[in-house]
């Protein structure tokens, strides 16, 4: 943040729009600037869920305490001063656009992406074929999915090789006890005792080297007791172009490692339940009987020396009750602004929202909603670091638009005009002490909560 900064008799007005890690993130990049010395800033974050954290809280298993850990250091920048949480507040219903630019002096959009990419495959939409997203948002307890989840395939397939199919396919490997010390809720443990999963299959078109698991995940599959994990030594095979690829990383050759290690294993643990990584099976068909699944078809493929792979033509039919198609988050598009459907993320330039080749003044994007799902959630913090060097540089040279009303109780006050029942970070601590207890009563660190009008009454119990 080099560019010299224009002060004003006020702070600056910046709202963003997403609560999660890369809104969190672009809020502590506007604390840290000159900006905040000089002027200062006054930042509103807005969730539309009550509770903040997002991608933390519905996204990542909840056998992940280490990656959950991350909410210690978001934490500690929603406690600052200059910045307020309002939850429970859906930006196109509850606040428009028009009404953020009145009171704000720039917007950024952080909302990410939580829906699933679709599966260009035949049977896609039957009856037990799943989005891997939809799964994730049941298991973390998230308002607005379904409270049961159907867990009647004794067999299940998992299409991907990123670190969201390893999740699914663990919490679908392992029993409902071993995940009984975590937050989950309820309703997750009891539809997971349901679950009658005994094999696993996870695919992927490519090989081992190709495979976008990060290596403790990867790892973490062997430490359940319950779970024995299966790859054919015929899956681990390397052309020149995967050589390069474990050269030319430490983590691709961890992950190809570990892989291997796994071939080499005994095949018979005496474990409860079979969890296998295949490679170089491309799915082709979801297969359906009366509207169900019964099975997925795959096309062997083989590495034609770059790294990619070309089909064989040797086909599989794999007999399974359920598929959970892991191939990629996708982002919603937001009202009043522009969206490119194909990417999933709205049109920008470092941050900068642009609509046919023009900036429009005041708005940013950062996160996946910027640049797409990929990459772990640190690496947000380059995105909010990028769009908020953007937005001071604009501010530094007159090219914000000026609020017609940028009090800070402006926008409160309009809320409460609407009826809507917002959320505040003292609501979060009620919550989150709401939860405590719940936990605490079970022997457990937390209890989750789902219902959103439990969270809404323990969030504003004390308003």
């Amino acid at each position: 943040m080099t560019a010299a900064l224009k002060t004003t008799e006020r702070p600056l007005r910046v709202a963003i729009i997403g609560a999660g890690p890369a809104g969190i993130y672009a809020a502590d990049a506007l604390m840290k600037s000159d900006t905040a010395g000089e002027q200062g800033v006054s930042i509103d974050l807005f969730e539309r869920l009550p509770a903040p954290f997002g991608l933390i809280r519905y996204g990542v298993a909840p056998d992940h305490p280490r990656i959950k850990g991350i909410v210690t250091a978001l934490h500690k920048v929603l406690d600052k001063p200059q910045v307020r949480f309002l939850g429970n507040v859906e930006y196109g219903t509850d606040i428009t656009l028009e009404e953020l630019r009145w009171c704000y002096d720039a917007v950024i959009f952080s909302t990410g992406a939580t829906d699933d990419r679709e599966l260009p495959v035949p049977g896609a939409e039957l009856e037990g074929s799943f989005g891997a997203a939809q799964f994730v948002a049941w298991y973390d307890g998230h308002p607005d999915v379904p409270r049961t989840w159907p867990l009647t395939a004794e067999k299940v397939a998992v299409i991907g090789v990123g670190n969201v199919a390893l999740d699914v396919a663990r919490v679908l490997a392992k029993t409902a006890d071993e995940l009984l010390p975590t937050e989950i809720p309820g309703n997750v443990y009891d539809g997971l005792r349901a679950n009658r999963a005994r094999e696993v299959h996870v695919f992927g078109r490519r090989g081992p080297a190709q495979a976008k698991f990060t290596p403790l995940e990867l790892k973490e599959l062997a430490h359940s007791p319950n779970i024995e994990v299966v790859v054919s030594p015929e899956d681990i095979d390397y052309d020149e172009g995967s050589a390069v690829a474990r050269r030319s990383s430490k983590i691709t050759d961890q992950v190809a490692t570990i892989i291997e290690n796994y071939a080499l294993r005994d095949s018979d643990t005496g474990a409860k339940h079979k969890l296998f990584l295949h490679f170089f099976e491309n799915p082709v068909e979801i297969v359906g009987a009366d509207g169900q699944v019964v099975g997925l078809r795959t096309e062997r493929t083989r590495l034609d020396g770059t790294g990619n792979v070309r089909p064989t033509g040797e086909i599989t039919e794999w007999p399974v009750g359920a598929v959970y198609r892991a191939v990629g988050y996708l982002s919603d598009d937001l009202p009043e602004v522009p969206f490119d459907a194909a990417a999933g993320v709205i049109p920008n330039e470092a941050g900068r929202v642009f609509d046919e080749g023009r900036h429009l003044a005041g708005l940013y994007a950062t996160g996946w909603i910027k640049r797409g799902p990929i990459g772990l959630i640190g690496h947000t913090k380059g995105d909010a670091n990028e769009t908020v060097d953007c937005l001071l540089r604009d501010l530094a040279d007159g090219a914000l638009p000026t609020p017609q009303n940028p009090g800070v109780e402006a926008v409160t006050k309009l809320l409460t005009a609407k009826n809507v029942a917002f959320t505040t970070w003292d609501g979060w601590y009620r919550l989150d002490e709401h939860e405590r207890a719940l936990g605490s009563a079970a022997g457990r660190e937390r209890i989750k909560v789902v219902e959103r009008d439990e969270m809404l009454a323990a969030s504003l119990g004390g308003n």
